[in-house]
């Protein structure tokens, strides 16, 4: 190590300054490569993102502790040899892998307020400021090879990837030969040894890599794990906050047994790898039950695993919390209390329909309601409504279970989804009929929901008769609390996108600087964007006359709804919960 004690105020001073001459120059006037050396790093580095120095170091063509003084002459900041260091572990846990990784640097110690950082760029503005805002620590540079960095955050992070670095090694040293099967056909493919396949499935490493996964999805609060098969990897994703996020890459030869773990799991047939198969996994996690809906897909390289997180400590039932602003919520409060008509909740899959909807039942659920349901699947149990599952290869459909319901004497239907004009009908005559009903649809939009039903065949007076409200919803990521950065924002700069003024002018909004909570992403939860329109008597006449799908929207707006673009955009300037870019994201602009 070259670096000296005394050389701290040197290299902090230097931070950021531009460098008078390159490296090969350097490496040339003072006789460490030739001419022709240089002429073939440089060709070799063509092309690639490499630096030149751990091409050099490739190619042999110069020494490790030659290479670090001349880096060290060049950038004017000690140097230092990473492999002969012992680094800090409190040091490490101050800037994160995925950082580490992305800007070559390497944290070696902290001392008061400051921290050593090996580097191969110091004058790497956005790297020192990176870390300087991350750690709020003043920064010492010294500058080190590239390759012996990234080796070093090989070693030294990999203790840090939460255990399944081992156990993936652990199934990699115990592997059986590989097979390869060629142009067989899909009989053949099949053709597994199931007790094989049991054995595998049961053993202690790919039990725990199964375990372990699950862990981290539950404690990143992620909604979906995915296991997929490819070529040559078998790859883990989680979907955080409605985004998909890469976790672990493993070798392709653990993808049976992991799979058929996952099938034992939800006593599903570890044999049939030729159809789709449902099931359901209940876990205990510390003191939390969490259930996993569990699909298996055959795909062309193996089978696709995706597990949903159903998880009732994270099911939020409280109207209030889940981003009505006071007009919509008044609106949704007074029609969930009404005795009877129909409620249409319409959004994408994964915009938290059942979240509202399950609020709804449980702000009205008491013992004076016989409140019923009919959902695919049931996503959580709620206490005191009975709750009935579709399962349609027997005929239970939604539609029949609707023609049950009206047989059990319900205050409260609730049916999981209108696929079809029965369920439509069906819905609608039990809403005329004295029943306060709450359903699903598929539609981009309040106002476009209504040409949905009339398309289905419903004729334009059962619509306008029975329907008390529709609500379309999205949900948007929100800003972090830990790191929430305000800047100002001039209103009128946001008219572009759909927004009406409502005259506050320059305002103060927030972003994500991006910190440990939130995996730098500057994002972290959701909330709900709520577009509620209100079934007017004019809305009502409307529809008698066959109005078109802007005209209602027009009516609407003007009695106060706001578009989901507007409802979204009003969240960014008051509230504060989320960024514009978000907002545009998951809304449209009408």
């Amino acid at each position: 190590m070259t670096a000296a004690p005394n050389t701290a105020s040197t290299a902090v001073r230097t931070l950021g300054q531009p460098v008078s001459r390159r490296l090969g120059d350097v490496l040339v006037a003072q006789g460490l490569i030739t001419q022709d050396g240089l002429a073939r790093a440089i060709a070799a580095q063509k092309g690639t993102s490499e630096r030149l120095g751990s091409v050099l170091l490739r190619l042999n063509l110069v020494a490790e502790e030659q290479l670090l003084g001349s880096l060290s002459r060049q950038y004017g900041v000690p140097s230092i040899t990473v492999s002969q260091l012992e680094i800090d572990p409190e040091a490490l846990n101050l800037v994160p892998a995925q950082i580490a990784k992305k800007h070559a640097v390497l944290p070696i110690k902290r001392v008061g307020n400051m921290l050593t950082l090996a580097m191969a760029d110091p004058t790497d503005v956005f790297a020192l400021d990176n870390v300087a805002f991350m750690t709020n620590l003043q920064i010492l540079p010294l500058v080190a090879s590239e390759v012996a960095i990234r080796e070093a955050i090989e070693r030294h992070y990999e203790g840090q990837t939460s255990g399944i670095t081992d156990i993936v090694s652990e199934l990699n040293s115990g592997a059986s030969p590989d097979v390869e099967v060629v142009d067989e056909g899909d009989e053949a493919a099949t053709k597994i040894d199931v007790f094989e396949l049991k054995e595998s499935a049961d053993e202690a490493p790919v039990v725990k890599l199964v375990n372990k996964v699950l862990a981290d999805a539950i404690q990143k609060g992620a909604s979906d794990i995915h296991w997929e098969s490819y070529e040559k990897v078998f790859r883990i994703r989680f979907r955080i906050d409605g985004v998909l996020h890469e976790m672990l890459s493993l070798p392709k030869k653990v993808e049976a047994a992991t799979i058929s773990r996952l099938k034992i799991m939800s006593n599903l047939d570890i044999a049939e790898r030729r159809v789709p198969q449902d099931g359901r996994i209940k876990l205990r996690y510390n003191t939390r039950e969490i259930d996993f809906r569990v699909s298996i897909l055959p795909t062309i390289f193996g089978e696709k695993g995706v597990l949903r997180i159903l998880d009732k400590d994270a099911l939020q039932l409280d109207l209030s919390k889940l981003g009505f602003d006071p007009w919509a919520l008044e609106q949704f409060e007074k029609v969930i209390r009404q005795p009877y008509g129909m409620i249409l909740i319409t959004g994408p899959t994964g915009s938290g329909k059942t979240t509202t909807l399950y609020s709804a039942i449980h702000t009205i659920n008491s013992p004076e309601h016989n409140i019923m349901t009919a959902e695919d699947p049931v996503e959580y149990n709620l206490k005191g409504v009975n709750q009935v599952q579709i399962n349609e290869g027997v005929g239970r459909t939604f539609a029949s279970a609707l023609r049950a319901f009206l047989r059990q004497d319900p205050d409260v239907i609730l049916v999981g989804e209108t696929r079809d004009l029965e369920t439509a009908q069906t819905s609608i005559r039990a809403a005329l009929t004295g029943h306060l009903v709450f359903s699903t649809l598929h539609t981009n939009d309040s106002p476009s929901t209504i040409a949905r039903l009339i398309d289905m065949g419903v004729p334009p007076f059962l619509v306008a008769s029975s329907l008390l409200l529709v609500l379309a919803q999205r949900l948007g990521r929100k800003i972090c609390k830990d790191c929430k950065e305000p800047y100002e924002v001039d209103e009128e700069s946001l008219l572009p996108y759909g927004h009406v003024l409502t005259g506050v002018g320059r305002t103060q909004v927030y972003k994500g600087g991006g910190c440990t909570t939130c995996t730098f992403t500057g994002m972290k939860g959701r909330v709900a964007i709520y577009e509620i329109m209100p079934v007017t008597q004019e809305l009502r006449d409307m529809i008698i006359k066959g109005a078109s799908t802007a005209e209602l929207r027009g009516m609407a707006q003007s009695q106060g709804m706001k578009t989901l673009r507007q409802a979204g955009l009003l969240k960014v300037l008051f509230d504060g919960v989320t960024t514009v870019e978000e907002v545009l994201r998951v809304t449209v602009a009408e």
